[in-house]
C-alpha cells in the first residue's frame, strides 16, 4: 500500500449555491507533487487538539503547506500593517499537529509559511514584512515567474536537506513577504538566500525525519525540477518507512 501523506488544508472562502462557504484547499501543485513521489495525498482540515492523534493514527507523513501569515501573536508580537491571512483556527492546530508528529518521528516536509508554523511551533520568531529590510529583495515573485528559479540559496553540507538536493548553490524560487527571524528550539538553519534571508531549516533529532523549506519546490516540480522531485520522493520514501517500522 502507497504510504498516505497529510497535506494541511489552507482556508478560503469558495462560492457555492449563490453563497460564499469556507473550504479547506490544497493545490494540485502540493497534491501532484505527492504523487509524483509515489504517496497518497490527503487534505487534513482543523479538528480539535483531542482529535489530533486520531488523524494522525491515519496518515503516515505530513506535508506543512504554504497560505496566510502565522498570527505575530503566536510568538509575542504587535502586528505589522503588511500582516494578511491570519487564521487562527490553522495556526492552532497546525502547531498542535507538528508537536505531536515530533513526539511520533512521523516523517514531515514544511514549505513556505509551513516552515515558520514550525519555527513559531517550537519557540521562534518571524520576520513579518521581510521586503522593508534593506538589502532583502526578490523574495515576493508572482505570476508565471513562480514556476522557474530566480534566486540561489546555499545549502550546507553535510545536513539532510543536501543529502538529497546537494551541497553548495541551489536554484530556487521565492513567493514570501515573511521569513523566519530567531530560530525555535533545537532548530538550525541549513539553507540561506545570498542576502541571508533563513531558506531552509533542520531539527536537531536525527531520528526525526524532516525537511522545510522556504521557497516552493512544488511549483518548480511543475516544470519537471528533478531536484523538487526529490525532495517530495525523500518525503514519501520515509513514509513508506514509517509505516512498515509501526
Amino acid at each position: 500500500m502507497k504510504p498516505i501523506i497529510g497535506i494541511t488544508g489552507r482556508p478560503q472562502c469558495v462560492p457555492a449555491a449563490a453563497v460564499q462557504i469556507k473550504a479547506y484547499l490544497a493545490g494540485h501543485t502540493y497534491t501532484d507533487s505527492i504523487r509524483h513521489g509515489g504517496g497518497i495525498p490527503v487534505i487534513l482540515v482543523p479538528v480539535d487538539a483531542d482529535e489530533i492523534d486520531d488523524v494522525l493514527d491515519r496518515v503516515d507523513g505530513l506535508l506543512f503547506t504554504g497560505g496566510g501569515d502565522v498570527s505575530p501573536a503566536a510568538y509575542g508580537a504587535d502586528p505589522d500593517e503588511s500582516v494578511r491571512g491570519v487564521n487562527l483556527e490553522r495556526d492552532r492546530f497546525e502547531f498542535d499537529l507538528v508537536r505531536k508528529a515530533h513526539d511520533r518521528k512521523m516523517p514531515v516536509m514544511a514549505i513556505c509559511r509551513g516552515m515558520q508554523v514550525i519555527n513559531v511551533a517550537f519557540g521562534g520568531t518571524l520576520i513579518q514584512d521581510l521586503p522593508s529590510h534593506v538589502g532583502v529583495h526578490d523574495h515576493d515573485v508572482a505570476g508565471e515567474g513562480v514556476y522557474e528559479p530566480h534566486l540561489h540559496a546555499k545549502v550546507e553540507k553535510n545536513t539532510r536537506l543536501s543529502n538529497v538536493v546537494g551541497a553548495g548553490l541551489l536554484s530556487i524560487n521565492s513567493i514570501h513577504h515573511q521569513a523566519v527571524e530567531e530560530l525555535g528550539d533545537g532548530l538550525s538553519v541549513v539553507a540561506s538566500a545570498i542576502d541571508g534571508t533563513v531558506e531552509a531549516i533542520d531539527h536537531e533529532d536525527m531520528d526525526w525525519p524532516f525537511i522545510a523549506v522556504q521557497w516552493h519546490p512544488e511549483f518548480l516540480a511543475m516544470r519537471d525540477d528533478g531536484t523538487s522531485h526529490d525532495l517530495f520522493a525523500s518525503l514519501v520514501a520515509s513514509a513508506a518507512k514509517y509505516r512498515a517500522d509501526a
